[in-house]
């Protein structure tokens, strides 16, 4: 198998979890192939390079070997090789994730109580 279409092996490779949301992703513009927008039916062949984002990451992979079946995970991770420089961002980002304040101790009140909400009615209502 010399090439195949860029959804079934990203289906493959478990990176979506059906053909249709690879599909989707890849209209989307969130898929690309070496470093180019791609169409859902092009063609890979091993050596490709491909830019995946998700979860506001991106994710850079080397297409090492081409599937249309979908196996077991470590079958599908034989299919492609992430760079060094993917890990160290994606690392990074996880660190900074893990790192940044959590959104709800900002908030020091939370919604109005009847008490609140009837003293706002009477402001309103002057």
């Amino acid at each position: 198998m010399d090439k195949l279409r860029l959804d079934k092996w990203l289906w493959a490779a478990r990176f979506y979890k059906t053909r249709s949301l690879a599909v989707d992703e890849i209209n989307k513009g969130r898929v690309l192939v070496n470093g180019q927008r791609a169409k859902p039916a092009r063609e890979l062949s091993v050596g490709d390079t491909l830019s995946l984002q998700k979860n506001m990451s991106t994710t850079v992979v080397t297409v090492m070997a081409l599937s249309g079946v979908r196996g077991p995970a470590p079958v599908a991770q034989a299919l492609y090789a992430e760079t060094a420089d993917s890990i160290a961002a994606r690392e990074h980002a996880a660190e900074q994730r893990r790192l940044a304040p959590e959104p709800a101790h900002s908030i020091s009140t939370g919604r109005p109580t009847k008490r609140d909400r009837r003293q706002i009615q009477r402001i309103w209502e002057d």
